[in-house]
């Protein structure tokens, strides 16, 4: 019986990545003098690494070297970090990124019928909570974020984090997410996974996941199915994640 869904956020819940953490990014940069600029195509290929930290680490060791031969190299990467933190959060405030199609639906709709829900994400907590409004924050029994665990995505160790929280088995829950890293991170850890491409990973190979859609979809808004039995739907209900969840583990 499906008792729980794990929801991702970057990308999963909203698509935050292009026009919210990276220009974030790049004003921490310029904040901080350094002449770095990530442009879309760019940070397309940094979304390979996992963590904000680990990001800006995996572009110092393949454009500027230097920077991490410095004695306080990691604190700099830690201060940019929290500057990063705080500038998409200012863009969050402004209204900027909306959350996906059908997300706050089927949030609510979750609520309706006793499913309990968590995150797993790499972003931080402070990013959570600055996307989601109070009401649907409250929505979530527990937040598996930031540096919960050593090892971000497509480790699963936030799954099994996040699993041991709920004091749930993995076969009693569905996982939500976007990307490679993240559905490699909810099949190890066991869970079945639904996938809603973002759109950086549109087009990824998402062998493994219970579906493949463009979004959750919403009533006269159908999604579109790129993999996955819909069993009549146009969209996503908890009834439809209760018949993938019930496939998955046949």
């Amino acid at each position: 019986m499906l008792e729980a869904l794990i929801f991702d956020v970057d990308g999963t819940l909203a698509d935050t990545e292009r026009d919210g953490h990276r220009p974030a990014f790049n004003a921490a940069f310029a904040e901080a003098g350094l002449r770095w600029r990530w442009d879309e195509a760019l940070y397309g290929e940094l979304l390979a690494v996992t963590g904000g930290k680990e990001r800006i680490r995996f572009y110092c060791e393949h454009h500027d070297p230097a920077f991490l031969g410095q004695a306080d190299a990691e604190d700099r990467i830690k201060a940019l970090h929290t500057s990063k933190t705080r500038y998409y959060a200012k863009r969050l405030s402004t209204g900027a990124i909306a959350l996906r199609p059908g997300v706050v639906r089927l949030l609510r709709e979750a609520q309706g019928v006793g499913l309990r829900m968590a995150i797993a994400t790499t972003t931080t907590p402070e990013n959570v909570s600055a996307l989601l409004p109070a009401d649907l924050m409250a929505l979530f029994e527990i937040v598996g974020a930031g540096d919960a665990v050593a090892r971000k995505k497509p480790a699963p160790d936030i799954y099994r984090w996040v699993l041991h929280e709920l004091r749930l088995p993995a076969s009693a829950c569905l996982a939500l997410e976007d990307s490679v890293n993240g559905l490699q991170a909810s099949l190890a850890a066991g869970l079945p996974t639904l996938v809603t491409e973002s759109e950086y990973t549109h087009g990824h190979d998402f062998s493994g996941a219970v579906a493949v859609l463009s979004d959750l979809g919403e009533p006269g808004r159908p999604c579109t199915a790129h993999r996955g039995e819909m069993h009549g739907n146009d969209w996503v209900d908890v009834t439809l994640l209760k018949n993938w969840h019930r496939d998955a583990l046949r």
